[in-house]
């Protein structure tokens, strides 16, 4: 066996300012980002903590105008719905807020969770099934994290309809969406989550 690294004081700084600047990003650069380096960021998932390795994880690209399209137009009609939800200067609020980057983002994913994957013959998830979906939210933290070492900036689009995203996708019945992810060079960087800065939580 290798012996583990020592990971000294400086380096704990490090990663303590990783952790800071790692922001939701909304607004995109329309750049391209190379290919390999997503290729490495997909690969470092791999490294991921997985119930029963069973590492169920399912990213797939979005990259066809008609996919991209229809992922805008369920965004679109389920945020008029949530900003229905609100009203006075809650919903005036919310209708300012920018809470996506669909149209700017040069790479997008949709990551769902393989609940029907044989991998790992169902360790650990007999009484808790919902270790899955954890575990691809573990590996969609582990990308996000590497991707801003490189100067990345991710996004998960949350105001969708799995269904349609699903129909779109052609993905199997056992998939769940647990992820819209838009990822590119972020038009600025900042250590404040835009939502504070926003005044979402005040009042």
């Amino acid at each position: 066996m290798s012996r583990p690294p020592v990971f000294d004081e400086g380096f704990s700084r490090q990663f303590e300012e990783l952790l800071r600047w790692r922001r939701d990003v909304r607004r995109f650069k329309r750049d391209p980002v190379p290919d390999a380096l997503i290729e490495t960021l997909l690969a470092q998932t791999s490294l991921s903590p997985s119930v029963g390795h069973a590492q169920p994880w399912r990213w797939i690209p979005v990259a066809e105008p008609a996919q991209r399209a229809a992922v805008q137009e369920s965004f679109s009609r389920c945020n008029a719905d949530a900003l229905a939800s609100y009203e006075g200067e809650r919903a005036a609020l919310y209708a300012r807020l920018k809470l996506e980057g669909l149209r700017e983002a040069p790479v997008q994913f949709a990551v769902f969770c393989d609940h029907g994957t044989a991998r790992g013959h169902g360790l650990g998830r007999r009484t808790m099934p919902e270790m899955l979906d954890y575990s691809v939210v573990a590996a969609i933290t582990q990308f996000w994290l590497s991707a801003r070492i490189h100067g990345l900036g991710v996004g998960w689009v949350s105001i969708l309809d799995p269904a349609e995203i699903a129909k779109v996708l052609g993905t199997l019945p056992a998939w769940k969406l647990v992820a819209y992810l838009c990822v590119g060079w972020p038009e600025e960087d900042c250590d404040e989550p835009e939502l504070v800065r926003a005044g979402w939580e005040r009042g």
